[in-house]
């Protein structure tokens, strides 16, 4: 799970995707291969060699070193060599005229920033080992992570730049959109919890035996003794489930439980939990109007329309500037050492498989973009506070 996180971070469309190795800019490395200039971008050059080991890296992380298995999985997948070369030559293309235009804006990225976004990730993680593991199992050092974080990072920076005026929700589409998807939020629950450390049993049982009695308010006693400060601030409000994260120990007993009910003693990772449930929601996807859902979904689905409508608009003005760009690509060296004769393989209808019947070699991803709502909703979740994660 931590390692699909890492690699969420940094990979990018079609062929590239699977290489997961997110090397930007152009780069004048010569590794050794033909040499000579791929494309040049309003003439910045793009290495030959730089796209030949992007491919080879990609053939050697998803076991496709022989000619077979390339000719086959290449064959498999509709592509040939210089198809391959060609998506891959376009990622840099789209690197450069990326950073090309944040240097028109002026726009740059605090190396602070890259700071924060590295120790967030690392904090994922138990060892610094671990995090080293993580990175070699995605092929990386962390010093291409770096490069990839603060392309990232400038990537978002240029897309509130050019599109940031576009981030808007009207009531109408929100309304839409909750009534389509109104599954996910239907039969809800909101609650709220007291955490105490794992080994606080005795103290945890005290103050649930004063909860049932009446003796003591639920809001009062997390502000007292949770240990989820955030959370406690609030009376112990880790809100609904619908839109948040939370581990199967506490789901589980809240499940059980209708709402104003306090479950008993619940133990997980993060301690020791008394949840108490403190609203629950129906709907049949028939609302006119948003004051018929709870605000925090209707906040929860107009982010997730603003990030449409921002990406839509950002993807709209890249493609206009890419169009204006003087984008050269040259022919592909016949010596390139992923280069080989497809006629072989076109020919074939059983050389693609192994003698046991499987299929060799990695999928190809053809799509060159994600669901916005699944990349909104995935932006919207990790933004969820502590306190919901540590209610979780």
């Amino acid at each position: 799970m931590k390692h699909g996180a890492l690699l969420r971070k940094i990979s990018v469309v079609g062929v590239s995707a699977a290489c997961c190795i997110a090397l930007v800019g152009c780069g004048g490395t010569n590794y050794g291969y033909t040499g000579g200039v791929a494309a040049t971008v309003n003439g910045a050059e793009i290495q030959e060699d730089t796209i030949t080991k992007y491919i080879q890296d990609f053939r050697t992380s998803s076991d496709l070193t022989s000619d077979d298995d390339w000719g086959n999985w290449m064959k498999e997948n509709s592509f040939d060599p210089a198809t391959v070369r060609d998506q891959v030559i376009d990622y840099y293309v789209e690197n450069e005229l990326k950073k090309q235009a944040c240097d028109e804006k002026g726009i740059t990225v605090e190396q602070s920033q890259v700071d924060d976004e590295i120790n967030n990730m690392k904090a994922n993680y138990d060892s610094d080992d671990a995090w080293k593991q993580a990175l070699s199992s995605a092929g990386l050092t962390e010093d291409q992570y770096r490069e990839s974080v603060e392309a990232g990072l400038l990537d978002e920076a240029l897309e509130d730049a050019v599109a940031g005026d576009a981030a808007t929700a009207d009531d109408s589409k929100v309304l839409d959109m909750l009534n389509t998807y109104y599954t996910m939020f239907n039969g809800a629950k909101k609650s709220s919890h007291i955490l105490f450390a794992s080994g606080d049993t005795e103290k945890a049982q005290e103050v649930l035996d004063q909860i049932n009695a009446g003796t003591l308010d639920f809001a009062e006693a997390a502000k007292q003794y949770s240990t989820d400060t955030a959370s406690a601030a609030d009376g112990g409000n880790v809100g609904w489930d619908a839109i948040n994260s939370f581990v199967t120990d506490y789901t589980d007993a809240l499940d059980g439980l209708s709402v104003g009910q306090v479950s008993g003693l619940v133990t997980s990772d993060y301690g020791i939990h008394i949840i108490k449930c403190t609203d629950e929601f129906t709907c049949d996807g028939k609302a006119t109007s948003l004051s018929a859902y709870p605000q925090e979904f209707v906040d929860y689905i107009s982010n997730i329309v603003k990030d449409q409508s921002k990406s839509t608009a950002y993807s709209n003005w890249f493609n206009d500037y890419k169009a204006q760009a003087d984008i050269q690509n040259n022919d592909m060296p016949e010596n390139v050492p992923y280069n080989l004769d497809m006629t072989k393989y076109d020919n074939s209808d059983s050389s693609s498989d192994n003698s046991d019947g499987s299929s060799n070699g990695a999928s190809a991803d053809t799509n060159a973009d994600a669901s916005a709502t699944e990349d909104s909703s995935e932006s919207s979740n990790e933004k969820s506070s502590d306190s919901e994660n540590s209610g979780q």
